[in-house]
């Protein structure tokens, strides 16, 4: 079988890694060899798929379903693999297996979810709920002596681009300093440290066999809860902008999620401020100005 990879998955690492041609075009050898490694039958290539991974549905050799995951080097598909592996399919899709040549090659089988059904697809409130509820699960004390980055190290590099993109956008620096001052303060004293998913939101929280919902494509992080969090309330972002009570819904939203899940509201507050910025100005230095605009807009509610 060809291993097409899904035009949304070179359009993301055209835009944000240029180096990742190189991966691109030894992708096809790459996704051939895993599968003949480990005897699989392949079904397809998940479309649209993500923007960082090739996901393809395959079978074992034994007929039960699977997935074949194939990230490059800058999705960090080997910190992916540790933190699948602490979880061990509590709140998280289940490794099936550890192969040294498989981590070599940014490689991951994994259970089998239900690809096309996530948790996005149930009503709002019930969709948080729901993810709200899988994300607890998650947040548990990091193995010892692990290698995770940290969020303030993830947020430091972060930063130093986001300062690059105010100098060159001046339109964005009154927000851009807010942000960095909210991530400051917040780093000044953070109050846990946990194991966090990193890129939290409802599309990445499946329907499963084995548990009725389960995340999937962690890029984790270790640090405090209301981090990852953060993601989560800017969810559906394009309908709480297009809301004419947008950001008094969004302030709900925020209480909401910080009750149930035992957060600081005022450090929720903040992360979310950081990040949607972070957010906004990435996708103007990457071309995507329409989702800057929302990001942007949704960020200047705080």
């Amino acid at each position: 079988m060809a291993f097409e990879p899904p035009r949304r998955l070179v359009r993301a690492l055209g835009e944000t890694a240029p180096a990742g041609g190189d991966w691109l075009a030894r992708l096809p050898e790459s996704a051939e060899r895993a599968v003949a490694r480990r005897e699989l039958s392949v079904e397809r290539v998940q479309v649209p798929g993500g923007r960082s991974s090739l996901v393809v549905l395959v079978r074992r050799a034994d007929g039960s379903p699977a997935v074949l995951k194939l990230a490059p080097p800058r999705a960090r598909p080997e910190s992916e693999r540790a933190a699948l592996a602490h979880w061990a399919g509590l709140g998280a899709v289940q490794l099936l297996a550890a192969d040294p040549e498989d981590a070599a090659e940014g490689v991951l089988l994994l259970e089998r979810l239900h690809p096309d059904v996530s948790v996005r697809s149930l009503p709002e409130a019930k969709a948080l709920l729901e993810a709200a509820g899988t994300l607890r699960r998650l947040w548990v004390e990091p193995p010892g002596g692990h290698a995770f980055e940290t969020v303030a190290e993830r947020t430091g590099r972060q930063a130093e681009a986001m300062r690059a993109s105010a100098e060159a956008d001046p339109g964005a620096a009154t927000l851009v300093d807010a942000a960095l001052t909210a991530r400051e303060e917040l780093l000044a004293a953070p109050p846990e440290h946990r194991l966090l998913h990193g890129t939290f939101r409802q599309s990445k929280v499946l329907a499963g066999e084995r548990m009725p919902w389960l995340a999937v494509g962690p890029d984790p992080v270790v640090g405090e809860c209301a981090f990852d969090l953060a993601r989560l309330v800017r969810d559906r972002v394009e309908d709480l902008i297009a809301m004419p009570s947008g950001a008094a819904t969004t302030r709900r939203r925020i209480k909401r999620l910080a009750e149930s899940l035992d957060v600081d509201l005022e450090r929720l507050r903040g992360w979310t401020l950081f990040r949607a910025v972070e957010s906004g100005v990435r996708a103007l230095r990457v071309g995507r100005p329409k989702d800057a605009e929302l990001l942007l807009e949704f960020a200047g509610w705080f």
